[in-house]
């Protein structure tokens, strides 16, 4: 497997950007925790996107709140939320 430039570029920034200047063990093990943030928020708002179609397709509010492992005032929440609104 081969990367470009850009991509060996941009990996690099996004280690340095949760490194926070720690080397060795705490260093990597800060990398990881970041951009395991990073994964779990965009996931999230994939989720939430999906729980809004299924919703609008007619999966109700507890059928939502089963298979998501979310509450149902949470489920209502997202499906109530207007994406471009502020929160």
């Amino acid at each position: 497997m081969s990367y470009t430039d850009a991509e060996v570029s941009a990996a690099t920034a996004a280690m340095e950007k949760y490194r926070g200047g720690q080397e060795g063990e705490a260093g990597a093990a800060l990398v990881v925790v970041g951009l395991s943030a990073e994964r779990a928020a965009k996931e999230g708002r994939i989720r939430d996107d999906m729980i809004r179609v299924a919703h609008r397709a007619g999966a109700s509010i507890r059928q939502l709140a089963e298979v998501s492992g979310l509450g149902r005032k949470t489920v209502a929440a997202i499906v109530s939320f207007k994406p471009g609104s502020t929160v």
